[in-house]
Order: structure tokens, then C-alpha cells, then sequence
């Protein structure tokens, strides 16, 4: 999350917008909704992630169109290529989080994407063990051509020895002013031991990704066929509204996380929420381990009926980041957790060691 508010507030302040798709996790949509209007910052919703629905938000005052890749936990891909031509011609930078897609499936700054920021407590690191962001400049932008658009890259800045960023650091001026105005002074830096754990989890990320995708699209499956489920959202299906997207840019490779409908709405998706096992019941994703959430009593909580709609939750939602464990044992506690939502039955909800 500070990886997000420092690529937005960098070029940002009172007085300016940030244009955004509809589908955002929840973290997100309540920085953009709520916390940003406090400091002066409005943030606009587009009602779809379509490019010409974006350009209608755009004016003088935006600073940024803000996606991500592939939406969390809507599983909708943005048509990055899209709505980096729209930005580009009202002359500000897109930012892409593109922490569900990973480097490894999708490299957004290919597409025309300006800077990219990544929680690396998802699949970069891997096992759950650390958090941070990470902000990728791709140093194309032409800072200096909207020099009255981003005065804080075009003249001395006053809070770090008078330096112009464009004329000192050139291509990363903008990463530059993220490192030395931001984070320098509100002090979202990364630990040296869990920066380790980092660069341990890149090591096999590419190996872990191929597997996540290939037990993804088998969970998918079995999913689809199942009596105690509704629908399944997932981008690898030749079927669904999301695959032309998808399959654009992601190729045959798709994304690990997914989402399904119990039978019964917010109750059945509890209870089958509550009946998992192997699948852990957390609001990470891109763990190795296989992991559950329901969306509409734990990430989204927060936001009202009207605004997780908007975001794409619905009460009966199961959100899943599928592990890289044995697909069968996969497959049994799926397939026992929607017998115990069919039954009625319901797990108690283990306390941890302070009771909650």
C-alpha cells in the first residue's frame, strides 16, 4: 500500500485527480475513496475498466490513470495497451499494480504502462512471511514536456538539497522523487532481513507461477462441475467475458487467482469459507500455500453493498489463491468445505493466542 500512495502522491496534491478503474482491492479502493480526499486529492471511478470509459473522468486537474492488471478480486484484465493511448493523450502517466499478473505472466511497461508497483508480499516473496511494495519507473514518460503539469520533477526541490529532478536523475526522475521526498521522509522502508527473504522467494518465483497457473485451471474445472457452485470467474475459460482480455495478454497462462459462488449467498459462502482445511483462511494471496477469502466479511468488510458491487463482490463470493500443493489434496478440501455448506454444518473458527 505505500508502494501505491507513493507513485500517486508523488505527482499528486490538492487540487489534482486520479482517474481509476472500478475494480480495485479493497485496500485500495478505500486509500482512492476516502483516505485521499482528506489531503485534497479527489479520486474518479470509471463505471467499466474500458479506455473510452476512463477518458471521459480525464481533465486538467488528473495526474494519473490508475489500474490494475488483473483485478482484485474482480479477475477482470485491463486493457493495458488501451488505456495507456488514453493517458498518454490527456498527457499523464498510467500506473499499473500488477501484483496478481506477476512479472512472470505480464510485463505491463511492454504495453505502454509508466510505472508499476508490485506488493511483494504476494508471489514475489512467496511464503507470507514479510511485507512490502515496490515501484518500478519505467523511465519513458516525458516529464519535462508537462512541466506545469508535474512542476515537482521541473524545478528544485526545496525538500531535498534543491535538486531538479529531470535535469539530475533524467529517465528515473520520477522514482528518484519517490525515494528521496516520500518514502525519505514518512519512512516506509523495507527491514535488510526481509528484503533477504525477498530475494530468496525471486529465485523460484518463475517455478512456482507455472504451477500455481496449471492448478488453477484444474480447481477451475472442478469447480465449474460441482452442485454446491454457481458460477466460477476465471479468465481461462474460452466462455467467459474475461478471456479475450486475457488471453491478449496473458496467453494461455492464467491467473491463480480466482473466485467462485456458493449456493446460499452470504451465508453458504461463509460457511464453506469457515470448512476449509488445507486452504488457509487468509486475505493474502500468492502464497505457495493454497488460500481462502471471503471477500465480503473480511477484505471488503469495510466498503458498503453499493460500493463492493461496484468493485466486484458479491456476498455468496469465495475468493481463492490456488498453492502449488498436490492438486488432489487441493481438490478434497475444496470438494469437502462445499459438502459442509450444502449440510449446513459449520466449523468453529479456531481462536489464535489472543483469542480473536
Amino acid at each position: 500500500m505505500a508502494a501505491i500512495e507513493y507513485a500517486l502522491i508523488n505527482i499528486a496534491e490538492a487540487g489534482n485527480n486520479i482517474v481509476s478503474t472500478p475494480q480495485l482491492y479493497g485496500a485500495t479502493y478505500t486509500l482512492l475513496a476516502h483516505i485521499f480526499p482528506k489531503r485534497g486529492i479527489e479520486s474518479r471511478f470509471a463505471v467499466s475498466d474500458r479506455p473510452e470509459d476512463i477518458e471521459k473522468l480525464i481533465d486538467e486537474n488528473t495526474r494519473a490513470v490508475y489500474c490494475e492488471s488483473v483485478g482484485n478480486p474482480a479477475g477482470n484484465v485491463a486493457d493495458i495497451e488501451g488505456l495507456a493511448r488514453v493517458a498518454h493523450k490527456h498527457g499523464v502517466p498510467l500506473v499499473v499494480d500488477n501484483t496478481v499478473a506477476t512479472p512472470i505472466l505480464l510485463r505491463p511497461i511492454e504495453y505502454g504502462a509508466d510505472v508499476v508497483v508490485h506488493s511483494m508480499t504476494k508471489f514475489i516473496g512467496g511464503g507470507g512471511t514479510s511485507i512490502g511494495g515496490m515501484i518500478v519507473d519505467g523511465g519513458k514518460f516525458p516529464w519535462r514536456k508537462y512541466s506545469k503539469k508535474f512542476y515537482m520533477l521541473n524545478v528544485p526541490e526545496v525538500a531535498y538539497h534543491g535538486v531538479v529532478y529531470v535535469d539530475h536523475y533524467g529517465e528515473a526522475a520520477f522514482v528518484a522523487r519517490c525515494r528521496t521526498v516520500c518514502q525519505r521522509n514518512t519512512g516506509a522502508t523495507l527491514s535488510p532481513f526481509n528484503g533477504f527473504l525477498f530475494l530468496q522467494g525471486i529465485q523460484t518465483m518463475a517455478l512456482r507461477v507455472e504451477r500455481h497457473v496449471e492448478n488453477a485451471r484444474k480447481v477451475a474445472e472442478f469447480l465449474r462441475a460441482h452442485p454446491m457452485v454457481d458460477w466460477v470467474n476465471y479468465a481461462g475459460f474460452p466462455d467467459s467475458p474475461l478471456y479475450p482480455m486475457a488471453h491478449r495478454y496473458l496467453g494461455n497462462n492464467f491467473c491463480s487467482l480466482l473466485t467462485f459462488g456458493v449456493k446460499g449467498g452470504y451465508e453458504g459462502g461463509r460457511k464453506c469459507f469457515n470448512a476449509f482445511r488445507l486452504f488457509k483462511r487468509m486475505v493474502n494471496m500468492g502464497d505457495a500455500k493454497s488460500l481462502s477469502c471471503h471477500p465480503a466479511s473480511t477484505t471488503h468488510r469495510q466498503l458498503t453493498p453499493e460500493e463492493q458491487q461496484k468493485v466486484g463482490v458479491t456476498p455468496e463470493m469465495i475468493r481463492l489463491s490456488v498453492g502449488i500443493e498436490h492438486i488432489d489434496d487441493i481438490l478434497a478440501d475444496l470438494d469437502q468445505a462445499l459438502e459442509k455448506a450444502k449440510s449446513g454444518v459449520e466449523e468453529p473458527v479456531a481462536a489464535n493466542s489472543k483469542g480473536v
